[in-house]
């Protein structure tokens, strides 16, 4: 039986959230705490993870307050180790595939989500940078490949939800918030106009129907919040748009 496990996450960090769907697909009962990434708590660091970055993990150790870690728990950090650790805990979950074929898919389809989509979507609304619209789209067009055809297997590597589509959800739920709702640090109306294109051009298809599914998902539906992405991004951006058009 797995020990205690206390999550510090926050609601608007991507990798974060790949841990959280983690664990609601298993059925792990855990403890969140939402750290303040703007104000992080000073004993975060010390007793937590050195690095102060979201997602980190304490497993095991007496119960304590999330925010009086007990020294006898073991600390984890890392969204892609934490994957695998709940994978682990949980061996009959569906999360790693017994099949060495299909858990070599599985990690093959993460390192594409982290070499060709996350620095597009990073580019485009996390810096505006020229032409990272269409860079985005190229993106998403190269983790289409990837996809098991329409009636072969809804999620990333067949029919089984696994470690693969929990590290994509989070960043594809993000980025349709900023270009849905046009707000990110690229010129204003780039959004809407790489948003409109996803949802119109038929070469998308594939990929609109698997973002559909996943986000179908009890597991996705409990741990987002997409009214706070919202407030998050619009205080984020906007502000430095007004003082751009001001200057």
């Amino acid at each position: 039986m797995p020990e205690k496990i206390t999550l510090y996450t926050a609601k608007v960090c991507p990798y974060a959230h790949r841990v959280e769907l983690a664990l609601e697909e298993v059925g792990a009962p855990y403890e969140p705490y939402q750290i303040d990434l703007q104000n992080k708590p000073e004993w975060y660091a010390p007793q937590i993870n050195p690095a102060s970055k979201v997602p980190a993990v304490a497993y095991g150790g007496p119960p304590t307050s999330p925010d009086k870690p007990s020294p006898e728990s073991t600390k984890i950090a890392e969204s892609l180790v934490l994957l695998e650790f709940v994978a682990d805990l949980y061996p009959n979950s569906h999360l790693l595939p017994k099949d060495p074929v299909l858990r070599a898919k599985a990690r093959f389809f993460i390192d594409a989500v982290g070499t060709k989509l996350n620095p597009k979507f990073f580019a485009l609304v996390m810096r505006g940078e020229p032409g990272a619209g269409e860079g985005l789209l190229q993106g998403i067009e190269e983790i289409q490949k990837l996809l098991p055809e329409e009636g072969k297997g809804k999620y990333a590597v067949g029919d089984v939800y696994t470690i693969a589509d929990a590290a994509i959800t989070p960043f594809l739920a993000r980025m349709e918030v900023a270009i849905k709702n046009d707000l990110g640090a690229f010129e204003p109306g780039e959004g809407t106009k790489v948003y409109e294109k996803l949802q119109g051009d038929p070469k998308y298809a594939r990929f609109r129907k698997y973002l559909d599914d996943v986000k179908a998902r009890p597991s996705f539906q409990k741990t987002f919040d997409e009214g706070y992405l919202v407030e998050a991004y619009r205080k984020r951006y906007e502000p430095a748009r007004a003082q751009k058009k001001n200057d």
